[in-house]
C-alpha cells in the first residue's frame, strides 16, 4: 500500500498467526514524526492495541522514553526479520540492515500475539473497508 495512503492510524494483523498485533498504530513516515516517535508519551500510551510504525527504519532507541517497548523489525514485504521484547528506556536496539521499518509496541505485545521471525504481517488503514486476512 502507498505510504501516502497510510496517514493516521493503521492496524497490524499477523497473517501467519491469525492475530492482531495492533489495532491502532500511528504511522511515522516523515522526518519529524520519525524523529519524535514516542518521546513525551506516558505509560498510558502503552495500552494493548497501540503502536507506532516507523518507516523507514533499521533500528530505534529508547533514550528519553518513560516506559519499555516491544520492537518488531519488518522487511519491505512486511515479514518479521527480528524482534526485541521489553526494551527498557535509555537503550539502543539492534540495527538490522534487513529491516525496512520498525513497529514500536507496548510491552508483552510480541508474547501476546505470538509474533515470531518469519511471520507475515498485514498493515492497512484502520479505516479501510478491507477485512484483515482477506488477502491482497
Amino acid at each position: 500500500m502507498n505510504k501516502a495512503k497510510l496517514n493516521g492510524h493503521v492496524y497490524v494483523y499477523n497473517q501467519t498467526r491469525e492475530t492482531f498485533v495492533a489495532t491502532e498504530a500511528k504511522v511515522a513516515n516523515g522526518y519529524f514524526t520519525r524523529l519524535v516517535g514516542l518521546l513525551g508519551k506516558t505509560r498510558r500510551w502503552a495500552r494493548p492495541g497501540h503502536g507506532l510504525w516507523i518507516v523507514p527504519s533499521h533500528g530505534v532507541h529508547t533514550i528519553g522514553m518513560l516506559f519499555a517497548l516491544d520492537l518488531v523489525f519488518l522487511d519491505q514485504n512486511k515479514t518479521v526479520v527480528h524482534t526485541e521484547e521489553h526494551v527498557r528506556p535509555f537503550r539502543i536496539s539492534k540495527v538490522s540492515l534487513k529491516a525496512n521499518s520498525v513497529l514500536e509496541l507496548p510491552p508483552h505485545t510480541i508474547f501476546r500475539s505470538g509474533t515470531r521471525v518469519g511471520d507475515r504481517l498485514e498493515i492497512a488503514s484502520a479505516h479501510s473497508e478491507k477485512q484483515p486476512g482477506s488477502g491482497g
